[in-house]
């Protein structure tokens, strides 16, 4: 089982082990009617475990290990990127990458978090969790973005802002808090992908946009479900009673209106099929900037300040 593999996908990955093994023996008489019953029932028992998925399954999906990261989608759908690297006032923090690149014949600017697929990597990209010169790589490129009039294509997927002292001591919040002010004013579309874990601030740093697509199996929320359960009931263990409560998962936050559109994945999620999935995320990207496209900048600034002014819900006693 790959270290990415969520316990409940287990099945699913035996029988995989097995259409692999046998795949790899000699033609003989009745291998081909077990690959194809093996294969069809390994459908069928994929189609019924993601029918029925829990929030906290949900988030397990999000946080696996082999689903697309901003580079892969940046390697599959464009062509001509150029690495923006540093903030220009502490230094260069690689767990957000940003650059120019072309999208289908137009040249765009990206950002996205970046988690790592190696310890190595891992480590290195700290974990797709930024420090405050990574928000503001992110913002210098938004900024070259607009003044070359320039559609900007954010990544999401980390599971927070990195809370290290030497983060706070460098201005985190700050950061963090700047790029939400920027971001709302800039006079150039803005098309955000939450890909994976959508983790608070960290998230929201590179989320303000005129559209925000969602993959089907991604989550979105203020905090963690093991951090919302510890701090409410003192107990991690309660994590998928804080999901379930949470409204963390896709069909929900577009039924808040937290987001636009819900990118379908692939059966059996994005890492099942890591092409398919990108492939899916260009056409929803490629749909929404031809949308923009029709809007002066001023329209678009107004439109975004109003839709995140206008999210949530408030009761009167």
């Amino acid at each position: 089982m790959s270290t990415g593999d969520a316990g409940f996908e287990a099945p699913l990955v035996e029988l995989r082990r097995q259409i692999e093994e046998l795949e790899r023996y000699p033609d003989e008489s009745g291998r081909k009617r077990e690959l194809a019953r093996l294969r069809s029932r390994l459908r069928r028992e994929t189609e019924a475990l993601f029918a029925s998925l829990t929030p906290w399954q949900t988030a397990l999906i999000a946080r696996h290990a082999d689903r697309p990261f901003t580079l892969d989608y940046v390697q599959a759908l464009m062509s001509d990127w150029v690495e923006i690297h540093g903030d220009r006032a502490y230094g260069d923090d690689p767990a957000i990458v940003a650059g120019l690149a072309d999208f289908r014949g137009r040249p765009v600017v990206v950002v996205g978090h970046q988690k790592g697929r190696s310890t190595r990597e891992r480590i290195r990209r700290n974990f797709g969790q930024p420090r405050p010169e990574g928000y503001r790589k992110a913002l210098r490129a938004m900024q070259l973005a607009e003044r070359f009039r320039l559609p900007i294509l954010s990544f999401v997927d980390t599971p927070g802002a990195y809370p290290g002292i030497e983060a706070e001591e460098r201005g985190q919040a700050e950061a963090i808090a700047r790029n939400l002010l920027e971001m709302a004013v800039l006079r150039v579309p803005i098309v955000v992908t939450v890909t994976g874990e959508g983790g608070s601030g960290g998230a929201l740093a590179v989320g303000i946009g005129d559209r925000i697509l969602m993959l089907e199996h991604a989550v979105y929320s203020v905090i963690s479900p093991e951090g919302c359960a510890a701090i409410l009931w003192k107990d991690q263990g309660r994590k998928e009673e804080a999901a379930a409560a949470m409204r963390i998962t896709a069909p929900e936050l577009l039924r808040l209106g937290v987001i636009d559109a819900i990118v379908p994945e692939p059966l059996g999620g994005a890492h099942a099929d890591p092409q398919e999935a990108c492939t899916r995320v260009g056409e929803a990207i490629a749909k929404a900037l031809r949308e923009l496209s029709r809007l002066a900048p001023d329209k678009l600034v107004t439109e975004r300040r109003k839709r995140f002014r206008h999210l949530g819900a408030f009761l009167e006693s």
